[in-house]
């Protein structure tokens, strides 16, 4: 999947929020530690530091959704950072997205902190970021 598809699909999938283009995707995708899992229709994209991850952004395509297309992408995910040696994983997750919510605490992700006014809505209020973090055995 390249940035182009990438952001594409983000666009998609975050149609509301203040997004990233291909450029952004690019540029992140070039930096020591980088990584891209993707399935039909969904991706995931973090970053690797010492031992820890970071799962930067999660979409699946609005049309595609509600069929285990983000749970498999998911458990990619996971299993792509225990094979780089990762040990812990972080992410940040809007409070507002129930449905994604949902999806970290059904695979053991744990709410460690939150980041007021932290996400850009078009055309709204800044919504809260909850901290997530989950360690691999």
């Amino acid at each position: 999947m390249n940035p182009d598809r990438i952001a594409a699909l983000y666009a998609r999938a975050f149609a509301s929020s203040v997004g990233w283009g291909a450029e952004d995707f690019r540029a992140v995708l070039a930096t020591p530690g980088a990584f891209l899992v993707h399935g039909p229709h969904a991706f995931a994209l973090g970053r690797m530091a010492a031992d820890e991850v970071e799962l930067l952004l999660m979409a699946t395509d609005p049309a595609w959704r509600r069929q285990g297309r983000a749970q498999r992408v998911l458990r990619a995910f996971e299993d792509e950072a225990r094979a780089r040696g990762a040990v812990t994983m972080f992410l940040e997750v809007s409070k507002a997205n129930r449905a994604a919510r949902a999806l970290y605490h059904w695979a053991g992700w744990t709410e460690v902190g939150r980041r007021e006014n932290y996400y850009s809505v078009a055309g709204g209020p800044r919504e809260v970021a909850l901290v997530l973090r989950k360690d691999l055995p």
